[in-house]
C-alpha cells in the first residue's frame, strides 16, 4: 500500500464504499441457506402428519368411545383380550356415563364406565324396570353390554352392570354426543370433572363445540366489521377519523360498563351454586379488569395525539392514492386469509389425530385404555412450532407483495401509467428471489414467542399453589417483554422487508440499512406516520371490542349450560387476527412509503439530473409536514427565550 505525504492511499479497488440504494435495478436470490431449512422443517411436519393419519384416532375424541375400546357410531375392529370390544356401533351415536352424578378421577381420567348407546334417557329412570322398558321401548341399553335388556331386573349382577339409580335425565348437548345430565346438581358436578378430566388440548376443542354456532356467527361478525373497516379507511376524510375515534370512545366504556353491570349481575344472582357460573364470574371480572386498564390507556394516548388528526387525514389520501394503483391489494388480505384457514384447518386435524395416537392396553374386567405413545408430547411441541412459524411465514409473503407494489408505484417516473400487474409482478419477485428471506424474518417471531406460551404453559400450571406475589409478577413481566420484543420483530421485519423489494438484500443487510436511513430521515413526519399507524390499531379495537361484545350477549343467554371463557378468547382472538389481516394492508403501505421517501430524499435532490420520485400531492404533503415541524421548533425556541428572560433585573430609576 503506497503512502504519499505521510498518509495511506487506498485503491480504489479495496476501498470499502458505502452501499448504494439502487430501487429495482438488480436481483438476486437472498437468505438460501434459511429457504432450505424451512423445506428441511417442512419435511419433518409431512412425516407428522403421515404418522398421525396412520397412528391416531381423532373419531374417539370427536365421536367418544365406551369403556371396551368401541368407537360411537362406526364399525370397531376387536381388541385382543377385551371380549366387548370390535362391535358395531354405527347406531350407537351417543356416549353415556354410567355414574354421571358421582363420577370418579382415575389417573387423570373418568373412572365411570361409558357406553355407546342409540339416544339419551332424557327423563329420569328411578329403577331397574324403567331401565328395561327404556330399552325395549327406544332400543338404547344403559347396562354392560354382555348382560341381556331382559335381564336387567332378574340379575344378580344388575347393580354393578347397570347405571346407578336414579339416572338423571340428560341429553346430547354438544359436547362431542356425550350424555350430559340436566339435573343442577348432577351437572355441577359432571361438568367440573369432566372439565378438569382433559388437559388444555381437550378443553379447548371441547369450548369450541360447545358453543360452535355461536362462535361462528361472531366470526362472521368480526369480517363484517374488519371490511367495513377497511373500506372506512379506503374513503378516509377529516370527518370519518373523528368518527371513528368516538365510536372507539363510546365502545370502550360502553364495553367496560356491560361487563361490569353482567360481573354485578353474577354476585348478587343467588342461585349461582353451578361451577360454570363461578368459572363465568371469574372470566367476566377478568375481562372487565382487562377492559377498564385498555380504555384507560386509549384515552391518554388519543389525548395526547388528537393534535396529528388533519395531517393524519393528508397521510391516508397519500396512501389510497397508491392503493388505487392497484385497487386489488385490498383484496390480498382475503386470499391470505383463505389459505391460513386451510393450513389451520390441516394443522387442528393433524393435532386430534396426534392427540389420540395410542396403543389400546387391556386392564381389569375387560376394559381397554388408550395411553399415548411414547415421544408424543415431542411432537406437539415439533407441531406447534410449524403452527406459529408458517402462519407467520403466510402473513410476512403478504407484507413483502404489499410491499413490493408499493415501491414499484412510488419509484415510477409516470405515476399516471402503472405496471399492468402490479401484484403479480411482485409476487413473482417473492417466489423466484426472496423466499429465504421471508422465511429467515417469519422464523423470529416464534423465536420469541414459543418462550412466551412455555412461560404462559408453566404459570398456569403453577397459579393454584402457593407461590409469592414476586414470582407471578416476574412470569409476568417476562411474557409482557416477550410480547414487546415480537411487536418491534414484526416493525424491523417489514422495514427490511420493504428494503429488499427496493435494493434485493439479504434480511439482515436490509434491516441494517433500513434502520440506517430511517434513523436520518426520521424528523420528516415519523409522529404523523405513528398517529396514523395508532388510528388504523383504533380501528382494530373497534372490530374486536364489538365482536366480544356481541359473544358476551350471545353466551350470557346460556350462562349455566357451558363455561364460556375459551370459547370468548378464541372469539376475541380471532377477531383481533382477521382485524390485523385486513387492516395491516394500510398499515404495510404507510411503513412502506415512509422507507420509499426515506431512500428518495437519500438519493435525488430534486434537481433536474436527480429528481424526485415522489409526485406533486405527496410533495406537497411533505411541505406541509415541514411547515408543521417548523411552527413548532420556533414556538419551543419562543418559550426557552421566555423562560430565559425571566431572570431579575435592577430597577433603574
Amino acid at each position: 500500500m503506497p503512502c504519499l505525504g505521510g498518509e495511506y492511499v487506498v485503491s480504489e479497488e479495496t476501498a470499502p464504499r458505502q452501499r448504494e440504494w439502487r430501487p429495482q435495478i438488480y436481483r438476486k436470490c437472498t437468505d438460501t441457506a434459511w429457504l432450505l431449512l424451512f423445506f428441511l422443517f417442512w419435511t419433518g411436519l409431512v412425516f407428522i402428519m403421515g404418522y398421525a393419519v396412520v397412528a391416531g384416532a381423532a373419531g374417539r375424541l370427536l365421536f367418544g368411545y365406551d369403556s371396551y375400546g368401541n368407537v360411537c357410531g362406526k364399525k370397531n375392529s376387536p381388541v385382543e383380550g377385551a371380549p366387548l370390544s370390535g362391535q358395531d356401533m354405527t347406531l350407537k351415536t351417543h356416549m353415556f356415563f354410567m355414574n354421571s352424578c358421582n363420577p370418579e378421577i382415575k389417573d387423570m381420567r373418568l373412572g365411570s364406565t361409558t357406553l355407546c348407546v342409540s339416544s339419551c334417557p332424557e327423563e329420569q329412570l328411578s329403577t331397574l324396570e324403567e331401565i328395561q322398558l327404556f330399552a325395549d321401548t327406544n332400543g338404547s341399553f344403559l347396562c354392560v353390554y354382555s348382560l341381556n335388556s331382559f335381564n336387567y331386573t332378574q340379575s344378580p349382577n344388575a347393580g354393578s352392570l347397570c347405571p346407578r339409580l336414579p339416572v338423571p335425565p340428560s341429553k346430547s348437548f354438544p359436547l362431542f354426543n356425550r350424555c350430559i345430565p340436566q339435573t343442577p346438581e348432577c351437572y355441577s358436578l359432571f361438568a367440573s370433572v369432566l372439565i378438569n378430566d382433559v388437559d388444555m388440548l381437550h378443553q379447548i376443542l371441547r369450548g369450541i363445540m360447545s358453543g360452535r354456532d355461536t362462535i361462528l356467527g361472531l366470526c362472521i361478525l368480526a369480517l363484517a366489521l374488519s371490511l367495513a373497516m377497511m373500506f372506512i379507511f379506503r374513503f378516509i376524510t377529516t370527518l370519518l377519523v373523528h368518527i371513528i375515534i368516538s365510536l372507539v370512545i363510546l365502545g370502550l366504556f360502553f364495553v367496560c360498563g356491560v361487563l361490569w353491570w353482567l360481573y354485578y349481575d353474577y354476585t348478587i344472582d343467588l342461585s349461582i351454586e353451578l361451577d360454570t357460573e363461578r368459572e363465568n364470574m371469574k372470566s367476566v371480572l377478568g375481562f372487565a379488569i382487562v377492559s377498564t386498564i385498555i380504555t384507560a390507556i386509549l384515552l391518554v394516548l388519543i389525548f395526547v395525539l388528537r393534535k396529528q388528526i388533519k395531517l393524519t387525514v393528508e397521510l391516508f389520501k397519500v396512501t389510497n392514492k397508491a392503493v388505487s394503483s392497484s385497487p386489488f391489494l385490498l383484496l390480498q388480505p382475503v386470499w391470505t386469509f383463505a389459505i391460513l384457514i386451510f393450513f389451520w384447518v390441516l394443522w387442528v386435524a393433524v393435532l386430534l389425530s396426534l392427540g389420540t395416537a395410542g396403543s389400546a392396553q387391556v386392564i381389569e374386567g375387560g376394559r381397554v385404555e388408550f395411553t399415548p405413545l411414547l415421544g408424543i408430547r415431542y411432537l406437539w411441541w415439533y407441531h406447534l412450532i410449524g403452527l406459529i412459524w408458517t402462519s407467520e411465514f403466510i402473513l410476512a409473503c403478504q407484507q413483502m407483495t404489499i410491499a413490493g407494489v408499493v415501491v414499484s408505484w412510488y419509484f415510477n417516473r409516470n405515476k399516471n401509467d402503472p405496471s399492468d400487474h402490479p401484484i403479480l409482478s411482485s409476487l413473482s419477485t417473492l417466489l423466484c428471489y426472496h423466499q429465504g428471506t421471508v422465511v429467515k424474518g417469519s422464523f423470529f417471531i416464534p423465536l420469541v414467542r414459543i418462550p412466551r406460551v412455555i412461560l404462559m404453559y408453566i404459570y398456569d400450571t403453577l397459579k393454584d399453589k402457593q407461590h409469592s406475589a414476586c414470582s407471578r409478577g416476574a412470569f409476568r413481566c417476562c411474557c409482557c417483554c416477550f410480547s414487546y420484543l415480537a411487536r418491534h420483530l414484526y416493525h424491523l421485519n417489514q422495514n427490511a422487508y420493504t428494503a429488499t423489494a427496493i435494493n434485493g438484500t439479504a434480511l439482515c443487510t436490509s434491516t441494517k440499512d433500513s434502520l440506517k436511513i430511517l434513523s436520518r430521515n426520521s424528523n420528516h413526519f415519523t409522529s404523523v406516520n405513528c398517529f396514523g399507524d395508532f388510528v388504523i390499531f383504533l380501528g382494530k379495537v373497534l372490530v374486536v371490542y364489538f365482536t366480544v361484545f356481541g359473544g358476551l350477549m350471545a353466551f350470557n343467554y346460556n350462562r349455566t349450560l357451558q363455561v364460556w371463557a375459551i370459547p370468548l378468547l378464541l372469539v376475541a382472538f380471532f377477531a383481533c387476527l382477521v382485524a390485523h389481516s385486513f387492516l395491516s394492508v394500510f398499515e404495510t403501505v404507510l411503513d412502506a412509503l415512509f422507507l420509499c421517501f426515506a431512500v428518495d430524499m437519500e438519493t435525488n435532490d430534486g434537481s433536474s439530473q436527480k429528481p424526485y420520485f415522489m409526485d406533486q400531492e405527496f410533495s406537497s404533503f411533505v411541505k406541509k409536514i415541514n411547515k408543521s415541524n417548523n411552527a413548532g421548533a420556533e414556538r419551543d425556541k419562543d418559550s426557552l427565550r421566555n423562560e430565559e428572560g425571566t431572570e431579575l433585573r435592577p430597577i433603574v430609576r
